[in-house]
């Protein structure tokens, strides 16, 4: 996906909900192998959660991202939190980074929306062997106000060959990764989106979201007004007594040994 599509709308808002995910797969890592002092990449990093959590633990990170905005922002952060982190601008299944130079990759929810038969071998070629791979993908619920109005108001989208959560799916995941990967290991778990209020929440969709955001921007008045109204009623759905809007969402951490 294109650098304009994630400068849409407020990414930062989407990151702060997922950043305890991020937690999760640097320590999915130091499992494995320890990240004090490991040389570790954050690829499609976005506003770089999980390269400042590697980087607390110690680690000499390289966070990359295909958004120059994105990345100015996770470069902000890091300085203001007094860390050191190699930020690059770049294509994550392209990264001209230089072969077997990592001991660890990671990815919060970041590379799951390259196209996988590019993504996994540029995985491959970074890491050193036995060196470990560890991202977050989300995983396919039967409800999910954030993309079931999307379908019922403009149909099924184009195939590009490939979407985000077919990582969630652990016999896709475990055969894209064979070539190259011993040791899957699947962790699932659920995230809590929460929002003060039905205002707050259809605000994420209609302004804040990237990708809803981009939505959004191509689609004319008429459309646009049906698809809030969608969002509108999906949310409602989740609305409680005292006005605040949450519901789970399912994800999964994979990781892998490079062979």
């Amino acid at each position: 996906m294109s650098s304009t599509l994630w400068s849409a709308g407020r990414y930062e808002a989407v990151a702060q909900h997922i950043a305890p995910i991020a937690d999760q797969v640097v320590a999915a890592v130091d499992a494995r192998t320890p990240v004090a002092g490991c040389a570790l990449v954050d690829l499609a990093c976005g506003t770089g959660s999980a390269a400042i959590a590697a980087a607390r633990t110690g680690a000499q990170v390289t966070a990359l991202d295909i958004t120059p905005e994105l990345v100015a922002l996770g470069e902000h952060k890091a300085a203001a939190a007094g860390l050191t982190i190699n930020w690059r601008v770049g294509d994550a299944a392209a990264t001209g980074l230089p072969e077997s130079s990592f001991d660890a990759a990671v990815s919060n929810m970041g590379i799951i929306f390259v196209a996988p038969d590019a993504q996994v071998p540029e995985l491959a070629r970074l890491l050193r062997p036995g060196g470990t791979l560890a991202f977050s993908s989300w995983v396919r619920d039967t409800v999910n106000p954030f993309f079931d109005p999307v379908i019922a108001t403009l149909g099924t989208p184009p195939s590009r060959g490939h979407t985000p959560d077919q990582w969630g799916d652990q016999d896709t995941a475990a055969q894209r990764l064979s070539e190259y990967f011993d040791n899957v290991q699947f962790d699932a778990g659920k995230i809590r989106w929460l929002f003060e209020s039905h205002s707050a929440a259809l605000r994420f969709v209609t302004a804040e979201s990237p990708m809803h955001v981009d939505i959004f921007s191509r689609l004319g008045d008429e459309q646009a007004t049906a698809l809030t109204k969608a969002f509108s009623d999906a949310l409602a759905a989740h609305t409680g007594d005292d006005g605040t809007v949450a519901f789970d969402a399912s994800y999964v951490v994979i990781t892998a040994t490079r062979r």
